[in-house]
């Protein structure tokens, strides 16, 4: 029996437009990301790297950009809230009935973009619904890699077999589930995570 649940962020509650940054990039004249960009962006995301040392190194690298420019492409990804969805967290949050978690990749641009965005009062809120809000770069760690889901589990003596994670990324789930947790693999645009009960009540 699903005693704790662990949502993901991005495309579980706010909205994304995953290729926007990609194509935002793509108009200040950075049309590819070669390995070193990927290490330097898992590294920010493991929070490796601060915000200013980050935008440092695309900047150097594509002199022809702005700072500005740059932040606002790699903001480009993040999109609404719906309320529907913070309805829904509040509620289980609310009942009491399963430990809820937040483990979301994240890094401290699009974070304090959400601040900004939602307003403190609103990010305060749907913080406080979950007992635990893990974000990557304060752990220096990132999914899909074991080492965080174990974290996880011992850090708040879960057990495998009773928590249930939610992810829109396969990457991630896949990993999670080699460990013995429930998966979701959510897929945004046909389903929603508020329909969780419905579409998961095999597992509860």
């Amino acid at each position: 029996m699903i005693k704790n649940l662990i949502f993901d962020f991005g495309d579980i509650f706010i909205n994304l437009d995953k290729p926007a940054t990609a194509r935002e990039l793509e108009k200040l004249g950075i049309t590819d990301f070669t390995p070193e960009m990927v290490e330097k962006n898992q590294a920010y995301e493991k929070g490796l790297m601060n915000t200013e040392d980050f935008v440092d190194f695309y900047y150097t690298k594509f002199p022809n950009t702005t700072k500005e420019g740059l932040i606002e492409a790699w903001n480009a990804i993040l999109l609404d809230f719906p309320t529907h969805r913070l309805e829904f967290i509040k509620q289980l949050a609310k009942d009491k009935k399963y430990h809820l978690l937040l483990l979301s990749n994240t890094n401290d641009l699009h974070i304090s973009w959400i601040q900004q965005n939602w307003g403190m009062e609103l990010y305060t809120e749907f913080v406080a619904c979950f007992e635990q809000f893990y974000l990557s770069h304060e752990m220096n760690l990132r999914k899909p890699d074991a080492t965080i889901y174990e974290f996880v589990v011992r850090e708040n003596d879960l057990k495998p077999s009773e928590t249930l994670f939610i992810d829109d990324t396969k990457e991630n789930t896949d990993s999670a589930e080699n460990l013995g947790i429930h998966v979701w693999n959510l897929i945004p645009g046909e389903e929603d995570v508020i329909d969780l009960f419905t579409l998961k009540k095999s597992l509860f």
